[in-house]
């Protein structure tokens, strides 16, 4: 099946750029690249690639420009492949779109896992599927979780916080997403009920919320769920 997926790669270092494409290549992806963003925008509306992988420090324009213009005319899954480490700069390519950011330097299994996981979310709606991790399990057609086969109660909005995370298994949605989506976009900017459903949502499903398995934060950006499990492997 990884022969049928096309990947357009923006990336102005042309090691990294050969290197990445050299990974791709040998797990039978079909890899175009691009070197500049203009290059790379007239690629994407050409090719219309199943996966982008779009640096930020390109020649010609900021890759956050790329992404917005991206963005405009297409939900192509989009993964952040950058040496910007500032959570700033991981909040702003997120909230602006992309479905992912990788930090450079990265290994090659944390690449494809990357991969794998956004065509995983480009390919119908998570949510008609149960969730299963470890020894959780959401159905979302019942609305039943259980840990352990035992069912746990939770309330609307943590039901809603859990399953959102669950749906998007996998993929770091940032604070302001995820409170747009449960709250309503006019919320405001303070996260305190956001942390406060997550705790409890935490001291419910964790055996330890201090070291959580299921549910994990990224500082200063969001959170990210543990990958389901009963999604099928791309």
């Amino acid at each position: 099946m990884n022969k049928k997926i096309n990947i357009l790669v923006i990336e102005d270092d042309k090691n990294i750029c050969s290197y990445i494409t050299t990974i791709l290549s040998a797990n039978s992806y079909h890899v175009t690249a691009a070197l500049t963003g203009k290059e790379g925008l007239s690629l994407a509306a050409s090719l219309c690639p199943d996966v982008i992988l779009l640096d930020l420090g390109l020649p010609d324009m900021d890759g956050c420009e790329v992404l917005h213009q991206l963005r405009v005319w297409n939900r192509m899954p989009i993964i952040v492949v950058s040496a910007r480490v500032l959570e700033a700069d991981k909040v702003a390519a997120l909230d602006m779109g992309a479905d992912d950011y990788i930090t450079k330097p990265f290994s090659n299994a944390e690449l494809m896992a990357r991969i794998r996981t956004s065509l995983r979310h480009s390919h119908g709606n998570p949510q008609d599927r149960i969730y299963k991790a470890l020894d959780l399990e959401i159905n979302f057609e019942k609305r039943i979780i259980t840990l352990n086969h035992r069912q746990i109660h939770l309330t609307q909005v943590e039901y809603q916080l859990l399953s959102l995370l669950a749906g998007n298994s996998g993929r770091v949605l940032t604070y302001r997403y995820i409170m747009s989506t449960i709250w309503g976009p006019y919320i405001d900017n303070n996260n305190q009920i956001l942390r406060v459903n997550m705790a409890n949502i935490r001291r419910k499903i964790e055996k330890n919320p201090a070291q959580p398995q299921y549910v994990f934060t990224e500082i200063g950006v969001g959170y990210r769920m543990l990958e389901n499990e009963y999604e099928s492997t791309l």
